[in-house]
């Protein structure tokens, strides 16, 4: 692995975002993650994920720079439903997932947190999705799990102004379970992997699956309609002066094409 470090102790699998400066989610992050995905399934011993980030962020995006090598709207669409196929798997795993969140999880790191079935983090946490600063739109599947949790009042503000929220917000909100000093979290989400470890692993797969029936038609057709607003968006001339003046760490001046 590149990428991503992982360890298992006493049936709680601990998987570690580790790609300074600020564990972007490029392509090769979401293939370690799958490939990651696979051997625990198929492990019996492990029982629980906690997944975490190395560093200064849990994640604060996806990979920008790696955007600038997609040329065409074909290929940003099939980032986004590379991104949607693992973040629908993770909802889904028949093994409970807690996010381990310090720092700031931006963009495709809070698409890839909203996907796990659990989610603490620090009392001084930034957490949002900031695409539309950069022209652009979530393309994890952000604008469809994000108004699940906050409502769809919070979500249009959180989207419209790419202002994050901090962790003691999220909790408020009901985007995050528990808040706990910044220092605290891993430990607390490992603690809580614990006393799910515990439990049956049948009657834990069984939740899982009943807990996604709450997911209704209109998701599933929201997260297709973002795959293709996703790439029409991409190749605007607003997503391209979006994603330079990020790289060149300017405002962007957006003239609405």
């Amino acid at each position: 692995m590149e990428y991503l470090k992982w360890s298992n102790q006493d049936g709680i699998a601990t998987i570690t975002i580790a790609r300074p400066p600020a564990n972007a989610l490029s392509s090769g992050v979401l293939r370690e993650l799958s490939s990651i995905l696979d051997e625990i399934e198929q492990n019996r011993d492990m029982k629980v994920i906690v997944i975490h980030g190395e560093g200064r962020f849990f994640s604060a995006g996806a990979d920008i720079k790696e955007f600038t090598s997609l040329s065409s709207s074909e290929g940003s669409v099939n980032l986004s439903q590379t991104g949607q196929d693992l973040f629908d798997r993770m909802e889904r795993f028949p093994k409970p997932i807690i996010a381990a969140i310090h720092g700031a999880a931006l963009g495709g790191g809070l698409e890839l947190a909203m996907a796990c079935h659990i989610r603490l983090v620090g009392e001084n946490t930034k957490l949002g999705l900031p695409e539309l600063q950069l022209g652009l739109i979530p393309g994890y599947a952000g604008t469809q799990r994000l108004p699940k949790y906050v409502g769809v009042a919070r979500a249009a503000e959180m989207l419209f102004t790419s202002e994050p929220i901090t962790g003691q917000e999220a909790v408020q909100f009901g985007l995050a379970n528990h808040v706990y000093p910044e220092n605290e979290v891993l430990e607390q989400a490992l603690k809580l992997a614990g006393k799910i470890a515990k439990k049956s692993t049948g009657s834990l797969k069984a939740t899982i699956q009943l807990l996604n029936y709450a997911k209704n038609k209109e998701f599933y057709e929201g997260s297709k309609k973002e795959i293709e607003l996703f790439g029409d968006i991409f190749v605007s001339s607003d997503a391209k002066e979006g994603i330079q003046a990020f790289i060149e760490k300017r405002e962007p001046q957006f003239k609405g094409e």
